[in-house]
Formats: C-alpha cells, sequence, structure tokens
C-alpha cells in the first residue's frame, strides 16, 4: 500500500486579504481525502502594505529598489503564516505547503517573486516546510504558472467528472485545466481574473472589492471604449502569454469613467477575453471570481455556454489552491513533477519546491 502523508497548504492570492489554509492527506499521486479548509484574515497594515508594494512594483528594477520594504513586509507575512500552521497542525502534520505572496511575475526575466521565508518559517513551527515552488520550472524553461493543474486532474479523477472538462479558476488572473477524453491535460492564464475590477474599487471607493457585482451591473458599458482596449489586447503580444502578471493589466483605458460605468467595460473587457478560449462544454469554476455573479453571467453569455460552480461536486471553490499546495508539497517531498510542457511551456516534467528540514 502507498504511503499516505499529511500535508498543510498555504495559499495568500492576489486579493492579499488573507490566508487560505487546507490539510490533506495524500499519496501524492492518485489517492487524496479533506481534513480541514480556513480561511484568516490578514491585518489591515498587511493589507495595505501588500497592495502599496504591489503598486509600486512595475519592473525588477522597483523589486530592487524596494528590497528594503519587502523585507519588512515579508517577516510579517511570514510570522502570520506561522500563526496559522501554530494554530492548525498538530504532530501529524508531515510538511507545510508555503506558496507565499506573489507581488512580482516576469517569465521573460525568469523571475516570480513570492514574499514568504521557508527557513523562517521552519524555525518558528518546528514542521518541514517546502516552498519556493515556481524557481525549478523557470529554471527548466517554464513560465512558473499555472501549478495547479495536476491537482486539477486529481480532482477530476476522484469525483468521476465526465470528460472532456474544463476547470476555470478566477483568481486575480483567470487560468484554465481543459481534460479532454484521453485524460490529457492542457493548461494555461488566459486573462485576467478579478485583478482590474478589485483595483478598479479599490482605488475608487471604500470598498475592497465589487460584491457580487451589483457595482458594474448598476453601470454602463462603453463600447467605444472596450472596443478599442480588447483591439488593443489582441494586437499586443500580451495576448499570446501562458501565464500572467497582474501589471500585465492596466486601468488606463477606463480612467476618467464613473465608478460604475468603468466596472462595467471592466467586467465586459475581461469576459470578452476569457470567453474566446477553448472551453469543453462542461465548464466548472473555482477562486474568488466565481462569487462575482454578475461577471460570471457575462462569461457566461459571451460563450454562450453554461458554467457551473466547482462547489457543486462539494468542493469549496475556496480551497482549491490551498488544497493544491498542500497535495504539490507532498509531490515537490516524493520528487514527482509538478509542473509539465503542457502547463507551464517547460522543456520537460519536473519536480519543484525548496524543502526545509527540520533543525
Amino acid at each position: 500500500m502507498t504511503k499516505e502523508y499529511t500535508s498543510l497548504g498555504l495559499m495568500s492570492g492576489t486579493s492579499g486579504d488573507g490566508v487560505d489554509a487546507s490539510i490533506i492527506k495524500s499519496d501524492g499521486e492518485n489517492q487524496y481525502s479533506l481534513v480541514l479548509d480556513k480561511y484568516f484574515q490578514y491585518d489591515k497594515d498587511i493589507y495595505k502594505n501588500i497592495h502599496k508594494i504591489k503598486d509600486n512594483i512595475n519592473t525588477y528594477q522597483d523589486l530592487k529598489k524596494l528590497s528594503k520594504e519587502t523585507r519588512e513586509l515579508e517577516e510579517k507575512i511570514t510570522l502570520f503564516h506561522a500563526e496559522v500552521v501554530k494554530s492548525l497542525a498538530k504532530d501529524d502534520v508531515d510538511f507545510v505547503g508555503f506558496h507565499g505572496q506573489t507581488i512580482f511575475h516576469s517569465p521573460e526575466k525568469k523571475i516570480s517573486t513570492q514574499l514568504g521565508n521557508g527557513k523562517l518559517l521552519s524555525e518558528l513551527t518546528k514542521k518541514k516546510v517546502i516552498y519556493d515552488f515556481r524557481k525549478n520550472d523557470l529554471k527548466n524553461g517554464g513560465e512558473g504558472a499555472p501549478l495547479t493543474p495536476i491537482f486539477h486532474k486529481l480532482l477530476v479523477n476522484q469525483k468521476k467528472i465526465n470528460l472532456p472538462v474544463t476547470i476555470l479558476n478566477i483568481g486575480g488572473i483567470a487560468n484554465i485545466t481543459s481534460i479532454d477524453k484521453d485524460k490529457k491535460i492542457i493548461s494555461k492564464d488566459i486573462g485576467p481574473g478579478s485583478c482590474l475590477i478589485d483595483k478598479w474599487i479599490r482605488i475608487n471607493s471604500d470598498k475592497a472589492y465589487d460584491n457580487e457585482g451589483s457595482i458594474a451591473k448598476s453601470g454602463t458599458v462603453n463600447k467605444i471604449i472596450l472596443n478599442q482596449s480588447l483591439d488593443n489586447f489582441y494586437h499586443n503580444d500580451i495576448s499570446k502569454k501562458r501565464s500572467y502578471d497582474t501589471k500585465d493589466f492596466d486601468l488606463s483605458f477606463v480612467r476618467g469613467l464613473s465608478l460604475q460605468d468603468g466596472a462595467a467595460t471592466l467586467i465586459e473587457f475581461t469576459a470578452q477575453i476569457l470567453s474566446k478560449k477553448n472551453f469543453h462544454k462542461n465548464i466548472y469554476v473555482s477562486g474568488g471570481g466565481r462569487k462575482n455573479k454578475f461577471l460570471l453571467e457575462s462569461i457566461e453569455k459571451a460563450a454562450n455556454r453554461k458554467i457551473k460552480l466547482i462547489d457543486d461536486l462539494e468542493i469549496d471553490g475556496d480551497f482549491v489552491e490551498s488544497q493544491a499546495f498542500a497535495y504539490l508539497a507532498i509531490r515537490s517531498y516524493l520528487k514527482l513533477p509538478i509542473s509539465f510542457p503542457e502547463t507551464t511551456g517547460v522543456q520537460k516534467p519536473c519536480s519543484g519546491g525548496t524543502i526545509i528540514n527540520i533543525k
């Protein structure tokens, strides 16, 4: 019988509002069961500093200039994660899969920066920590993302979902995992997810996001601006990338519009881009963006497809990525591949993750 491991996955996404934590049991291959999911909200200081730093980093030079600020924030983020681990991880937890907070992602420069000190987290929690999951993929010709497809495949097998199927994950960036009838995976980032609408709401109101898309729904799409911005996107090299940073998309084209009209135009811009991708008829959506009902309605309308929530399969769509990094931690420990030519563009299937053993 294959050995089963207990792993705690920690994910802090683009919204920068907190940490999703999941404990799973798995052999790192075909077996998987969920122990628990729990969300931990960052305090206002960490949340504000994440967005302040991200807003000021557009290039690698900016990243270097802000090294002092990023180090200070990294320590705060790591200390926060340590408290999460201490509150959840009992003696039976074998690994902690620590994603960290992405602040800069540039596959062209082979850089993907996540704030999170794996060595410090291991020291503070006395746990074996696996982190820095993207570095080996980038070193071997991949784009460092997306890394969750191998876990999506496990979920599809476990839930006996009819093939072919597409898992659409809408975080800050949207990505798809498409699995055909022969169980072959194709995956890539496909465009903005919630990053544009969230930032627009954050800088133009006192809210952190547009709850269920109600603000966008009350606005009117500026079709001239929309068509011009879509044309610019499709005639830009950005549209050909396999993985995106939130900085690949900016709000300049809606500047000057009202809060409501800007939100409506951004939702339609996002929906139009996402709907142009090759979805199978069977589509399930995960990630925080699935809670924006107006965005989902807009994608369905533009794609002329019905989209189902992954929650319909008794999988909490808020915790797919934290469960994934718990699973990837086990695979990393076992030196099993976590990225593939069909997912990140890496030259050959490769493992990843830096393992910090308990001292």
